[in-house]
């Protein structure tokens, strides 16, 4: 078990409730949950790992419940470059904090001009799916922040609320579970970390159920809005 004091184990849970509600339907939850583990961890490589366990809780819980509203056909075509962003993360994942947290804080922050743009010109969909597609991919692998990436790709496309929690789901059960190997051959799980998960899961599964309570209530336009709003507010905390 991991020798954590109290403040730790108290973000710790937060965190985990965050990713039940961000996996099941607050999406918008989701991109508080790194800077919270990084601070918990210390290092965003480790923290990258032992995150990933407790994502793939999440996501498994919420494929379940959302799956048939998904939208297979955008996932396919972002899956080549996802491939090709996880590829350079790998490599990434050698270079130091100082240097890999500014560049996902800089592209997570484009990614939200672009999308503030769209709206401000009524324009249908801004930046290709190639590009979402590669900054996912290296996002996730550096620092399992691909959340803030896809809940933009989704809202620049359109997507109503229960079509976006039900595509970024399937997509992220994949992703995560694609990452291990990656995590394996770094080195980066240990027996403190796993259990560290284990302490979570309640939180993780308690988080799901809000999640789903919560998004059959929450106006479409709160739901946009916040996403914007916590996305801009993740992306700086990397500068930090």
């Amino acid at each position: 078990m991991p020798d954590f004091a109290l403040w730790q184990w108290l973000l710790g849970g937060t965190a985990a409730l965050m990713i039940g509600l961000s996996k099941s339907g607050v999406p918008v939850a989701g991109p508080l949950i790194v800077p919270l583990m990084v601070l918990i961890v210390g290092d965003a490589r480790i923290t990258a790992a032992w995150t990933v366990t407790m994502l793939s809780v999440g996501d498994i819980y919420a494929v379940a419940y959302w799956h048939r509203k998904a939208d297979v056909e955008k996932l396919i075509s972002l899956i080549p470059w996802v491939a090709i962003g996880m590829v350079g993360g790998a490599g990434a994942l050698v270079l130091p904090e100082t240097i890999v947290r500014p560049i996902i804080g800089c592209v997570v922050l484009v990614m939200v001009v672009l999308i503030l743009f769209r709206r401000s010109r009524q324009v249908q969909a801004v930046g290709h799916h190639s590009f979402f597609g590669i900054a996912a991919g290296f996002a996730t692998t550096i620092a399992n922040y691909a959340g803030p990436v896809m809940n933009l790709y989704l809202l620049s496309r359109g997507f109503k609320k229960e079509r976006f929690v039900a595509t970024a789901a399937w997509f992220f059960l994949v992703v995560n579970l694609a990452k291990v190997p990656i995590y394996v051959w770094h080195d980066l799980y240990s027996r403190e970390g796993f259990a560290f998960n284990l302490t979570m899961l309640p939180l993780i599964i308690t988080g799901n159920v809000l999640g789903i309570w919560i998004v059959h209530r929450i106006p479409q336009r709160v739901f946009e809005v916040l996403i914007i709003l916590l996305t801009l507010f993740s992306s700086i905390t990397f500068f930090v």
